[in-house]
């Protein structure tokens, strides 16, 4: 199968060729969008990444480019317009099983990077500065730790939370019993916001969640609680949060991911101006702890998502060519 693979990162196109045998690869750095969709021309796939356009113009056009198959190298389905691609009908393909310790480690990286200042205090050794006056942290154990959203990536991660010691309170429509069983209480999002020391979010955007934490959440929490995402940018009003944090009504944010990330996350803009000042605000301000959504990337998941999309689209092929044959993956 000839596939066209956008927003390809070099480190993907390694891993991935790693595991490719009967398929065509061709790695467009390019994201997917409706400027960019003609480059999928002659191919029978796509496979998109997080910040990828699947919006009903951009199907439309993979459609009639013969293009019959989307595969998603991310856990989320919010850039794909799901409507438009069945009532085309394009089949979907997606990893929802990889690793979730990936972004739940990173998630606990990034607490322990701001609640301890870690960044700061690498900033110093290395400038020769071992002064640690204005580094004072806090202990983990004994807080209580808010889990918004439990499916398999906050389930590791209040797993992570136990272990260090800390009471944990949960959010979802669907509880989780084993969670339950492990001594994680589920209340109302109201009462988390209020009890909660950390509020770490873990779950999909959607219409209902889309600007989840704002202002009126934003009230309810502890001025020296610390807010964390690892999920989606749009489940954040970033202003509220900023606004709250420069008026020392939360402590800290700790953040892997941002609302208009899609123009600047995964390049390179080191010697270029960076015009989106709500960005330039989160980058710079001392209680915020910023990286480029990178909760995902270890070797672990890399190779899950390649060996996955590849047995996939391998499945795929061989059910339209050959639909009574059992033939080895990839």
């Amino acid at each position: 199968m000839k596939i066209a693979f956008f927003s390809a990162l070099p480190f993907e196109q390694t891993c991935f060729e790693s595991y490719c045998k009967h398929h065509q690869i061709t790695y467009i750095p390019e994201a997917l969008d409706i400027d960019t969709v003609g480059k999928a021309k002659g191919h029978q796939a796509v496979c998109a990444f997080v910040n990828d356009d699947l919006s009903k113009p951009v199907l439309e056009r993979l459609h009639a480019l013969n293009v019959s198959i989307v595969g998603l190298r991310s856990a989320g389905v919010d850039n794909v317009d799901q409507f438009t691609l069945t009532r085309l009908g394009m089949t979907l393909i997606k990893i929802p099983g990889y690793s979730p310790h990936a972004v739940a480690e990173h998630t606990v990286a990034l607490l322990l990077g701001l609640i301890r200042h870690l960044p700061e205090a690498s900033q110093r050794v290395q400038c020769g500065n071992f002064a640690i006056d204005g580094l004072m942290g806090t202990d983990l154990h004994g807080k209580t730790v808010g889990v918004i959203g439990t499916g398999r990536i906050g389930r590791a991660f209040a797993q992570i939370m136990l272990g260090f010691g800390c009471t944990l309170l949960a959010y979802d429509i669907q509880p989780s019993q084993p969670l339950r069983a492990a001594g994680v209480q589920y209340v109302s999002l109201n009462e988390l916001m209020a009890q909660a020391d950390v509020v770490s979010l873990h779950c999909p955007l959607t219409n209902q969640t889309n600007a989840l934490i704002g202002p009126l959440t934003l009230a309810l929490m502890k001025p020296e609680a610390i807010l964390i995402n690892t999920a989606r940018g749009r489940l954040i009003d970033t202003d509220a949060v900023l606004n709250a944090l420069d008026k020392q009504l939360l402590r800290g944010y700790a953040t892997d991911v941002y609302e208009n990330e899609k123009s600047y996350f995964h390049h390179d803009f080191s010697e270029k101006d960076i015009p989106d000042n709500r960005l330039n605000r989160l980058r710079h301000h001392p209680n915020v702890l910023l990286t480029a959504h990178q909760g995902f990337l270890t070797k672990e998941t890399l190779s899950q998502i390649a060996l996955g999309l590849l047995n996939q689209f391998t499945f795929y092929e061989n059910r339209q060519t050959q639909p009574t044959t059992q033939t080895s993956l990839c």
